[in-house]
Parts: structure tokens; C-alpha cells; sequence
């Protein structure tokens, strides 16, 4: 049980009476004596931290928490990656407070915290984004190989720091442009552990409301919206236009002017629906401002405060960066759907695809499209397979679709940020993930 208070971050490290150790634990005991190297960090739990030169210039930023589940090591429980999207959104700050880590962003300790299962490594990328940085702007990567060269690298250094994890299960997750970063990163390593490059134990990935096809989620706002009563016609007609627009960009391979059109197309929607909010389309918003009340000044106030002091690091946090993001400008509205192709076809590792249901940004039914489309084996079965309810604690909480080691995830009561939005049905769909079962390509 912990208690609070100023000292040790504002958490007591009470005796564990199991192993005669000190414990932070959350929910079990931990396992205090078979811990390698881990050091307080903030909050509870056992944490380690540190940084990797991926490039010349270029420092990455990584935070490792370790599971807090009752298990007589670490290594018995999978390490779980997590990747923020933006381009330009902090791993470490917006993941782990603001969705999935023991603390929130208010500092009360979370309900449902991936750590309770499995450990996860939260990693700021790309290179310019929250605790990582580069000393140069020229070091920023500028296309999705890049990123995914860059986070093969700070893997690499992290089992050097952590080599107890070198054959623990690896499972690499993330969340809108997290996911589109992924795919590629999750193929490289695959490709370097088939060549004996690389020693890892890559299981499988999930892509939560992830940025894939970005031409199928942005084609479907316009009929989404109308169909939710959000724009009248004249709405639907010109964001509709604002999307033809973007394909035709696409198509002429004008990807910088893609993303122009795309910013634009927001703009669009924000005018007809007096600024819903994308990223979950029930939330309040103020007329006066056209925004949703967040988190962002106070999250900034956390981690460039406490958390910084903790753990005693000189970069300034950046969330969000626009440099970053101004550096993927040609690689933003870039379809990866051949490299999910890739994986299905050349890999045994499991794919899950989550979608929220009250997500814009990107919606259920262009995620469904390129999901859908995809040129795979088992595309058939695919096609006529039959969709189960996705039950936890006997409430519906959405929706579940399963083919060999393809899973699709119907989210209920969720927008983007399905780990912080229903965390009930985000934890039974973890748990279905790192169960390691032999699957057939």
C-alpha cells in the first residue's frame, strides 16, 4: 500500500515483508532482490531511465517502468513499447500521464496502468520530442525510415543498459502517428533479426487509432459528421471538396501540398462544427475559444517541474514540437498500408488494430477501408469472418474481429485515446495481445 507524502517524490517506499526489501509496489508484491539495475525515478514503482545517440547530434530519450505484477521477476512479465503520434507528442509525458502509466496527470495513481501487467518502455520520438533532443535542427529525422533507423538504435542501447530484457517477449504499441511509426520500426527489426543483426524477442504490434491511411480516415469525415448530425449539407460538400483535394495532391504525389490541404481541411470542419473536438467527437467545447478543456499548460508544468528535477535531466520537455512535426511535412499524409501488408505477409508476429468508436480524427470506418483492402493471405477469411462482442465484466465494450494473427478492435465509449477513455476494455485487449500463443501465418 502506498502513502503519500513530500518525501521520495511524494510517495513512502514501505518494507515489503515478501523479500525483506523496500517495495512501491501497486497491486502484488514485487520482486525487490532480482531487480538488475533500476533506479526511483517519479511515482511509484521501480524505474530505470536514460539516453541513446542514435545519430550524431540526435539523443533519444527512453523511461522504462517496470511491472508492478506479482511475479518473482520482471522478465517473467513482456515488455510492452509505447509510441506517441503528433508527429511531435511526448511519449513520456502524454502516455504515461495522460493515458497509461501508474500516475495521471493530477498525480493520483491510475486504476487501470499497463504496468499492473506487463513493463513498459515509453520513448520520446521522434528525436526533438519531450525529453529527447538534438543538438543540431539539421539531426531532426525527415522521413519514416529515418524514425524507424532511429528507434532500432535507442533499442539497441537500451538492452545494452538492460540486458535482462533481451529475450523477454517484445510487444511495440502505439497511438494515432505512433502507430504509422511503428509498422516500419516493428519491419526493421523483424528484417535485422532474421539477418542475426539484432537479439530481441518481437511478438507483435498494436496500432490504436493509428495514422495508416491517412486519404481513408479523411475521406470519411465529412459523411461521418453528417451522419452524427454535426454539419448540415454545406458542411458535408465542403470538407468532402477538402478531401478530393488531398487525394488529387496524393495522387500527383505532391505530398508536401497534401499535408497543406489537410491542415486546411481541419480548419474546414472546425468552422462548420464550431470546433468539435478530433479526437473525441462527445467532448465539450467552449464557443469562446472553440477548444476542449486539456491538459497541456499543467502537463507541461509537471514534467518540466518535478519530473525533470527527479530525474535529473538537463533538456527542456517539448510537447507539442512543431519543428518536429515541420520535419515530416513530405511523410505525413503517406500511406503505410504496404508495410502492414509486409508484416501479415512475411512476419509471424501478431497485429492488432484498434479503433475508438468517438474518434475524428481517425475514424472507425476509414480505419475499417484500409483494413479491409489489405492484400494478404488469408484476405478471404478476412472478408467472411464473423465479428464477436467484445464482453468485460459482462458489459459490451465493443467489438472484436479475429483471423490467424490479424485482430481488429472496435472500441465502445472511446474517442483516440482508448487507454485513458476505457481502460476496462484497453486492459482485456493488452492482456489478448501479450498472450503468447503460436499463431499460422
Amino acid at each position: 500500500m502506498l502513502e503519500f507524502d513530500s518525501l521520495n517524490n511524494g510517495f513512502i517506499r514501505r518494507r515489503c515483508p515478501n523479500v525483506g526489501g523496500l517495495c512501491d509496489q501497486v497491486g502484488g508484491c514485487c520482486d525487490y532482490d532480482n531487480r538488475v539495475s533500476a533506479k526511483k525515478g517519479f511515482g511509484p514503482g521501480e524505474q530505470d531511465y536514460g539516453y541513446v545517440e542514435v545519430r550524431p547530434q540526435a539523443h533519444m530519450f527512453w523511461w522504462l517502468y517496470e511491472t508492478t505484477a506479482n511475479v518473482t521477476s520482471i522478465t517473467n512479465k513482456p515488455l510492452v513499447i509505447w509510441l506517441q503520434g503528433g508527429p511531435g507528442s511526448s511519449s513520456t509525458g502524454l502516455g504515461n500521464f495522460g493515458e497509461l502509466g501508474p500516475l495521471d496527470e493530477n498525480l493520483q495513481l491510475r486504476n487501470y496502468s499497463w504496468v499492473q501487467d506487463v513493463n513498459v518502455l515509453f520513448i520520446d520520438n521522434p528525436v526533438g520530442v519531450g525529453f529527447s533532443y538534438v543538438e543540431n535542427h539539421s539531426a531532426y529525422a525527415k522521413t519514416n525510415r529515418e524514425i524507424a533507423d532511429d528507434l532500432v538504435k535507442c533499442l539497441e542501447g537500451f538492452y545494452e543498459k538492460r540486458p535482462d530484457f533481451l529475450h523477454v517477449p517484445l510487444y511495440i504499441t502505439g497511438e494515432s502517428y505512433g502507430g504509422k511509426m511503428l509498422v516500419e520500426f516493428a519491419l526493421e527489426l523483424y528484417e535485422k533479426l532474421e539477418a542475426n543483426n539484432i537479439e530481441s524477442n518481437l511478438k507483435g504490434i498494436a496500432l490504436v487509432d493509428s495514422w495508416i491511411s491517412p486519404i481513408d480516415s479523411v475521406s470519411m469525415w465529412a459523411p461521418y459528421l453528417y451522419n452524427i448530425g454535426a454539419v448540415d449539407k454545406r458542411g458535408f460538400e465542403q470538407i468532402k471538396q477538402g478531401a478530393e483535394e488531398i487525394r488529387t495532391a496524393l495522387e500527383e504525389k505532391d505530398y508536401s501540398l497534401a499535408t497543406q490541404k489537410w491542415d486546411e481541411l481541419e480548419m474546414i470542419v472546425e468552422y462548420n462544427t464550431y470546433g468539435v473536438d478530433f479526437y473525441n467527437i462527445l467532448k465539450q467545447v467552449y464557443f469562446s475559444t472553440g477548444k476542449a478543456n486539456d491538459f497541456d499548460e499543467a502537463l507541461s508544468t509537471l514534467m518540466n517541474g518535478p519530473v525533470k528535477s527527479a530525474l535529473g535531466l538537463n533538456a527542456t520537455w517539448s510537447d507539442p514540437n512543431g519543428e518536429v512535426f515541420e520535419a515530416q511535412t513530405c511523410e505525413f499524409m503517406k500511406p503505410v498500408t504496404t508495410i502492414v501488408e509486409q508484416l501479415l505477409n512475411t512476419t509471424n508476429i501478431k497485429i492488432f488494430v484498434l479503433s475508438g468508436q468517438l474518434d475524428l480524427i481517425v475514424d472507425t470506418p476509414g480505419t475499417v477501408a484500409w483494413v479491409d483492402r489489405l492484400q494478404w493471405q488469408r484476405k478471404e477469411e478476412w472478408k467472411n469472418a464473423t465479428r464477436e462482442a467484445l464482453v468485460v465484466n459482462d458489459i459490451v465494450e465493443g467489438y472484436k474481429k479475429v483471423v490467424g494473427k490479424l485482430s481488429f478492435y472496435w472500441v465502445n465509449r472511446s474517442g483516440h485515446m482508448v487507454p485513458r477513455e476505457n481502460p476496462q476494455a484497453m486492459r482485456a485487449i493488452l492482456r489478448s495481445l501479450v498472450k503468447d500463443v503460436r499463431l499460422k501465418t
